[in-house]
């Protein structure tokens, strides 16, 4: 008998609500800044889709952000929409390397994302570009913490 697994499944590690904490070091992309905001995860439409939702705060500014996950089931492989309340938007193409790591490759862009489940259950997003073959540097650390099940 054959199971047919989601793939949004793997996803689990980072649904629910969240407490961030941003660090962007200086670099060529931006000066250093802090913020703080609450982000969430959640699956919709009949789990095909994981949405992510967040507000933050900078000494610079605040923003919003609205992103959708989804397989592709054509091309296997999992693709995220990017959408600011800035009018910027973007495209990644995404993989797990395990059952808790997620990393994003965006499109038009030399920029990479990793979202990492931490052993205390957090999260870590880094954000990087190359430096050169062997080097990347980080352009956006995000801390998610307290964490809470969505019901």
């Amino acid at each position: 008998m054959s199971v047919n697994l989601n793939p949004m499944d793997k996803f689990d590690f980072l649904l629910g609500r969240w407490k961030m904490e941003f660090y962007v070091p200086k670099s060529k992309f931006s000066e250093a800044d802090t913020g703080q905001g609450t982000g969430e995860f959640k699956r919709i439409l009949n789990d095909k889709y994981v949405t992510f939702d967040y507000s933050s705060k900078y000494s610079a500014g605040e923003g919003t952000a609205h992103g959708i996950f989804a397989w592709d089931d054509k091309r296997k492989i999992y693709r995220y929409w990017w959408f600011e309340n800035s009018g910027e938007f973007n495209e990644a193409t995404c993989d797990f390397i395990d059952q808790n790591t997620l990393f994003m490759n965006w499109q038009n862009s030399v920029l990479v994302q990793t979202f990492i489940k931490l052993k205390n259950g957090n999260i870590k997003l880094d954000m990087q570009y190359p430096v050169n073959a062997n080097e990347y540097k980080t352009v956006l650390e995000i801390r998610f913490s307290n964490f809470k099940k969505i019901e």
